[in-house]
């Protein structure tokens, strides 16, 4: 009597919110990451924390992926030392912006960069944008020249400013990212690496520059417990565990799906600057909030992609959207 081969059952399929939930969580210290770098950093230690903030990081970085480094081409090195530059510009930029402002402020006027990208890719392209992202890039702006004001209308603060030129200057890490041939087929994490290292040699440079503040070495001595604390959060989740989680994610679930998930990093700033940091926007500026958050998630959805593949907040915009940083 012959039997008959019963198949396998399939396994089930795993349950979406089980990768949702880590990206998720990846926004939410994105987004506390504003209030963190500001209850840390003040202008005489701006270049120092960004020093310790990512040398803690590198090494982990290089471990994992020291074969893949290897293997990168001199014109991947080049193209990524490059974009390290642009990164450098970024961080400090963002971190003297953080100072100078409000967390709250800080994560929404950065959130721009969803805006600016997209149009920035039509002007090279010669492509016009939809009147839909047209009309939800004006609602953005519209939101952030709210969100400045305080009691009545004046001047934008010098932090909300930085943040406006950071906003723009990511926007154009990600179009030279986009567009620089060589990096084209480099590995997310090689990459990463690459330009976090350039950063940091940015930073260290900088701050060997007499009267450029404390030195990495003064500012560690005179940290506290809860100065090490807010650095490890920046170090360790803002950093390490968002990007390795956005590579986990983009495996498991679509490149569109994780971006979504991580355009909520806005809304999470401005949850954490006003439940835990105290922050007050007044009726002009949680209008402003209001349209920031509806302005940039209608562009997005109109421009049809996410915010474009960052640190980094870690950490911080150093790569493309699903694999990036958030300072």
């Amino acid at each position: 009597m012959s039997s008959i081969a019963v198949p396998a059952p399939l396994p089930a399929p795993r349950p979406a919110w089980l990768t949702d939930l880590p990206v998720l969580l990846v926004a939410v210290v994105w987004g506390a990451s504003y209030l963190a770098a500001k209850g840390i950093t003040t202008t005489h230690t701006v270049l120092a924390v960004l020093v310790l903030r990512f040398a803690l990081v590198l090494p982990v970085l290089v471990v994992a992926g020291h074969r893949r480094l290897r293997a990168l081409t001199a014109a991947q090195w080049r193209g990524a030392g490059l974009l390290g530059l642009v990164l450098a510009c970024v961080f400090l930029l963002e971190t003297y912006g953080i100072v100078h402002t409000s967390a709250t402020n800080a994560g929404l006027i950065i959130s721009l960069t969803m805006i600016f990208t997209p149009l920035a890719e039509a002007a090279v392209t010669r492509r016009m944008p939809s009147r839909a992202f047209l009309a939800a890039a004006a609602v953005s702006v519209a939101g952030v020249v709210l969100l400045t004001q305080g009691g009545g209308f004046t001047a934008p603060s010098t932090g909300d400013l930085l943040m406006l030129l950071a906003a723009l200057v990511r926007t154009v890490h990600v179009l030279v990212m986009a567009r620089t041939k060589s990096v084209a087929g480099a590995d997310s994490l090689s990459l990463t690496t690459v330009q976090l290292g350039g950063a940091v040699a940015v930073f260290a440079a900088l701050a060997l520059i007499p009267g450029s503040g404390a030195s990495p070495w003064a500012a560690a001595a005179a940290f506290g417990p809860r100065e090490w604390a807010g650095l490890a959060f920046l170090s360790v989740f803002c950093t390490l565990f968002a990007f390795f989680v956005q590579m986990w994610a983009v495996r498991r679930s679509s490149p569109s799906r994780v971006s979504l998930l991580l355009g909520t990093e806005p809304l999470w700033a401005a949850a954490a600057g006003i439940a835990i940091g105290g922050e007050h926007l007044g009726a002009w500026g949680l209008l402003g909030a209001g349209l920031v958050l509806a302005g940039t998630a209608w562009g997005r959805r109109a421009a049809g992609t996410g915010e474009p593949p960052r640190t980094g907040p870690a950490a911080t915009g150093a790569a493309p959207a699903a694999e990036r940083t958030r300072s």
